[in-house]
């Protein structure tokens, strides 16, 4: 294989990586708070020596997460939190801190309230958010105060990461910040909805069938490539 069919090769593998965010993206399309996945594709040119062409090879080793806000779905749940703006909702996870925008909560058989897979909603001090068992009416304000019969109990905590850029993807829809938070100061909360996915089913198939393509013209390539390679070495061996 020459220098050709590997550069033709790089982009395969990159554009099978980018094949594989969008199917992710697509099954996550019901996911509550799912925020979608892209890639970011570079360039990589090495010289071959003095007075010889360089190779070029393709690259998609990072990633982007689109952070725009996803539809919100009434549900009239008492527990079930939607963030509309910038900001997340804080979680216990047992590795440590997460940020989400998945507010579909629960109290748990010790009153506290958490995420369906068990986690630990907290509030503006990074105290777990706890329901008291003969609270008769739960009420959310939009600036996330939460209150039983009329009393206020506790602010549901709503930051923002000091730098989104450090941001790494957890399972499911949650994020671990890798540094410091700060308040939402434009973020406000909805009781009785849930925020939905932001991925575009539409732009997704789009992006999935233009990505088939140019595999597919990839893999053409590569075979023209090796016919015309055994085509010469036939040819010269004569």
């Amino acid at each position: 294989m020459d220098a050709t069919q590997y550069t033709a090769l790089s982009r395969q593998n990159a554009l099978k990586r980018e094949m594989t965010v969008i199917a992710n993206n697509i099954a996550n399309i019901s996911t509550t708070g799912y925020r979608a996945e892209g890639l970011v594709f570079s360039e990589y040119v090495q010289a071959t020596g003095h007075g010889q062409a360089s190779i070029s090879m393709t690259d998609s080793g990072a990633k982007i997460t689109n952070y725009s806000q996803g539809m919100l779905r009434q549900t009239g749940g008492s527990f079930d939190m939607a963030i509309e703006g910038d900001g997340f909702f804080q979680v216990a996870a047992p590795e440590g801190v997460r940020l989400t925008r998945a507010g579909a909560f629960e109290p748990d058989a010790n009153g506290l309230l958490v995420t369906p897979d068990g986690y630990q909603l907290l509030d503006a001090g990074g105290a777990p958010v706890f329901i008291p068992p003969d609270a008769r009416s739960i009420a959310v304000a939009a600036d996330g105060t939460l209150s039983a019969d009329g009393r206020p109990l506790t602010n549901i905590g709503l930051v923002v990461p000091e730098d989104p850029l450090l941001m790494e993807r957890a399972p499911g829809a949650s994020f671990i910040p890798n540094g410091g938070v700060l308040p939402a100061e434009n973020a406000s909360v909805h009781q009785g909805f849930i925020e939905g996915s932001n991925v575009n089913p539409i732009v997704e198939v789009a992006r999935m069938i233009e990505v088939q393509r140019r595999y597919e013209s990839a893999k053409s390539f590569i075979d023209k490539e090796d016919d015309r390679i055994k085509t010469v070495i036939q040819t010269l061996g004569r």
